[in-house]
């Protein structure tokens, strides 16, 4: 299928060819993510060597803020009891209250075999409870973003907290960067991680390693990288360019000749051979991914948003080697997570949405034979308050993540999830807004160790802080990956 921008049919020659010698190839993100990689000018501060196979990382951000403490809830009577006193009640009762009841949560009842204790997984999560059961999905617990361990007196006396807490942006920036102490960041830890590794795992500068979803993001974005832009259909390639009927095939033969054509003037000539390499990674790559077979069997009917998005993730990552890249890191937004108003009906659908659709691409990676070679993992702005506004809940800190693949360490949630919800405790900072007990830096620094960063300074490199809460060494500082 073609994936293009489309030009007015009645366009001239004269026009075709301003098209064909402008700005063409700068009309769509694809195309201009290219381009940029192929300019950039800072080189990798490190190298990676000795890494082997194929590896691939899926982030799943949540953006607006997931109350997560319905997503995963304790479910031990004493615990629950007190959860849904923090809610203000069971939702059923028409107040504004947050809290699930039990019976609701019956059939997504998990143990963690760590503790013995029970959680309920949100009833609308059925898919994400079988993958628990499968060993194929366990969750984080309290994590958010930090610039060290911090105890309730240390933020009392607002020492050396993150900047903005319970900022949209601010927390949104920090988990991509790691960098929490700073609004003036400009490049995030998976693409710092990119560009250690992108000359020894990457054979095709055209198409960066770091792959998006949605719009070039801060998470992806590095030194020399940045991430290569993607719909859900694919790369967007130039409307016209390629198709056999007369007026493309004209404009098709002027996009040649202009790209083709020796220009004196150095910054003319290198722009007409960045967007002729541009065009033909789009095309390159589409032809990769509609090449992948075993992937569509595995999303069936209609789809959600996020489905079309992760089956586009799983065709890039079943076209790895002929794309040439065996390590690549993905990124997909998802929006609606602002829950101020009608949280309980919204997030069930929200919460379904994400549910089918990591099952859907957990069993397609599965059917790729990747199963052990792929990890997705969830991440949002915070969690919310746990008590209710009236309707909704409102901008919070630490919250509960998803991390899927065959490499967790499943039957357990890991992390510290709060021994009791109630307010007052020592990690309520009011109205349930709760300070984390497990680091962002944490999270990623075992996801970078498990891609093959070396916990060493190249760790220091992608995450600054990452000091202030895990050794040098071996030892996987949470153990959620085995």
């Amino acid at each position: 299928m073609k994936r293009s921008i489309k030009i007015n049919k009645e366009s001239s020659r004269r026009d075709l060819l301003k098209m064909a010698g402008g700005c063409a190839a700068l009309t769509n993100t694809s195309l201009l993510s290219t381009m940029l990689n192929l300019s950039a000018t800072n080189s990798a501060v490190a190298q990676t060597s000795g890494l082997t196979g194929y590896k691939a990382l899926v982030c799943v951000f949540l953006f607006g803020g997931n109350d997560s403490y319905n997503m995963l809830t304790p479910m031990t009577p004493s615990e629950h009891a007190e959860y849904l006193t923090a809610r203000g009640g069971d939702y059923s009762a028409g107040n504004g209250a947050l809290g699930i009841p039990a019976s609701e949560m019956a059939a997504t009842t998990i143990t963690d075999s760590s503790s013995g204790r029970q959680f309920g997984i949100h009833p609308s999560m059925p898919e994400v409870k079988t993958l628990f059961d499968q060993g194929k999905a366990t969750f984080l617990a309290n994590v958010g973003s930090l610039v060290e361990p911090t105890t309730r007196a240390q933020y009392d006396s607002q020492a050396n907290l993150p900047l903005g807490l319970f900022s949209h942006s601010d927390l949104q920036q920090h988990w991509m960067t790691s960098v929490p102490q700073s609004r003036s960041q400009v490049t995030g830890w998976a693409g710092r991680m990119a560009d250690m590794m992108t000359d020894t795992v990457n054979t095709n500068p055209a198409i960066s390693m770091n792959m998006s979803l949605d719009n070039v993001n801060l998470l992806q974005t590095g030194g020399s990288v940045v991430p290569y832009v993607v719909t859900e259909n694919g790369a967007q390639e130039v409307g016209w360019y390629g198709p056999t009927w007369t007026q493309a095939k004209i404009f098709s033969q002027l996009t040649d000749e202009v790209l083709a054509r020796s220009y004196g003037n150095l910054m003319e000539k290198t722009f007409a051979q960045m967007n002729r390499t541009a065009l033909d990674a789009a095309i390159s790559f589409n032809g990769a991914v509609d090449q992948v077979t075993g992937v569509d069997e595995y999303f069936p009917g209609t789809l959600s948003g996020l489905q079309r998005k992760l089956r586009m993730v799983a065709k890039s990552i079943g076209a790895h080697e002929t794309i040439g890249q065996t390590r690549q890191i993905f990124f997909v937004g998802v929006g609606g997570w602002d829950n101020h108003d009608e949280l309980i009906a919204t997030q069930q659908a929200n919460l379904a949405e994400v549910s089918k659709a990591l099952k859907t691409f957990q069993d397609a990676i599965d059917g790729l034979g990747l199963t052990n070679d792929v990890v997705t993992f969830t991440a949002s702005d915070f969690a919310r308050t746990l008590n209710s506004n009236g309707k909704g809940s409102d901008h919070a800190w630490g919250g509960n993540q998803i991390i899927m693949g065959g490499p967790v360490t499943g039957g357990r949630i890991h992390g510290q999830y709060p021994l009791s919800l109630a307010s007052g405790t020592t990690l309520d900072l009011g109205r349930g807004r709760l300070l984390p007990t497990t680091s962002v830096d944490e999270m990623s620094a075992e996801l970078a160790m498990w891609y093959g960063v070396a916990n060493d300074s190249s760790m220091e490199h992608v995450l600054p802080n990452i000091r202030n809460f895990h050794a040098a060494g071996s030892t996987y500082p949470i153990g959620f990956l085995s």
